[in-house]
């Protein structure tokens, strides 16, 4: 019997999936053409949409607030900075949106994440009180869009790195979506609502220097895949892979400590409209800049050759010792001197 199920499990199946890949895979790419073509003629409108955006007092966040105030959404800003926040909010509300509310808040502590939800449906439950009083088809407002995005990016030396790192960078990376999204879903049920995740491309392809910070944009990514099962058509889900993007991490300093000063960087406020974009069609998920998904076809056909490509372009021409395989001296090592960056 162990034999027989060897059999079928190890060549039998295997044959058969490809035989009908030859078959289906054309049959969907067709699908997903066509299935674009109707969501961007259909694409979701965002006025007067509720949308909570967390790590938004900079990068990322900052602009995807600026994207969605033009198309008149009512905003949730939550970050760590409440004085960057009311900057990013004043501007906000010039662009176009209606309301906009701060939230200061660590999405790494629960109790902070429960918070700054509640605090967000409450604000916006005043406002819209008084209108489902007059008019009883006025519901109540609650969350129509959740942007996970804030993070941190630590760039690490090899001999260097510490528990406590370690646990920062997963703490806010990956457990401060959970946590957000954990108290968010009961209320984006109620709306159809949609997740839009912040990853990267550093989740999906080997990184150096920047290990810890990929692995948890990996986790983010295979928690949201399998919560996009789980869930199923009551809530959206975008998973976003940024490439380089213009952003306060992405500085001369960054880009030399990881030996990625040759590589081009996006626009961060082209990057936050095709976010908006993306998340108003339902798309499943987004790569930018389009050149980086180069790097998937050679993961999935030739990984070894990815694999050589970073260490050419990134291992081999860098400066630090131990990344290019040499001692480092004794007198050039010190305990936990990085430093983290805010997303």
């Amino acid at each position: 019997m162990d034999l027989i199920n060897k059999l079928l499990l190890d060549f039998v199946f295997p044959m058969l999936t490809v035989t009908l890949l030859l078959f289906l895979w054309p049959a969907e790419l067709l699908f997903k053409f066509f299935n674009y073509l109707l969501r961007s003629a259909f694409h979701e409108k965002l006025a007067g949409k509720v949308v909570l955006i967390t790590g938004a007092s900079s990068g990322i966040g900052e602009y995807l607030a600026y994207e969605y105030a033009k198309r008149g959404a009512r905003l949730a800003l939550v970050a760590r900075r409440e004085e960057l926040l009311d900057v990013v909010a004043g501007k906000a509300r010039e662009i176009g949106s209606p309301d906009v509310v701060v939230i200061s808040a660590d999405v790494s502590k629960l109790d902070d994440c429960k918070r700054f939800i509640d605090e967000t449906i409450n604000h916006f439950v005043a406002c819209f009180l008084p209108f489902s009083q007059l008019n009883p088809n006025v519901g109540f407002a609650t969350v129509d869009h959740l942007v996970n995005n804030a993070g941190i990016c630590w760039v690490q030396d090899q001999d260097q790195r510490c528990v406590s790192d370690y646990v920062s960078i997963m703490d806010i990376n990956f457990w401060g979506s959970i946590y957000t999204t954990q108290f968010a879903v009961p209320h984006l049920r109620k709306t159809k609502g949609k997740i839009t995740v912040v990853a990267s491309a550093a989740g999906w392809f080997p990184s150096p220097r920047l290990s810890i910070y990929g692995a948890s944009k990996a986790a983010l990514i295979s928690f949201f895949e399998t919560l996009r099962i789980e869930v199923g058509s009551d809530i959206g889900i975008t998973i976003v892979a940024p490439g380089l993007i213009e952003s306060p991490i992405t500085n001369d300093e960054w880009l030399s400590q990881t030996n990625l000063e040759w590589m081009p960087l996006a626009s961060v406020q082209g990057c936050a409209k095709t976010i908006v974009d993306g998340a108003s069609r339902g798309d499943e998920y987004l790569t930018l800049p389009a050149y980086v998904r180069v790097f998937f076809l050679l993961k999935l056909l030739c990984p070894r050759i990815l694999q050589w490509i970073v260490r050419v372009l990134i291992v081999f021409r860098s400066k630090d010792p131990l990344l290019n395989g040499k001692p480092r001296s004794s007198s050039s090592s010190s305990s936990c001197s990085d430093s983290a960056k805010l997303e």
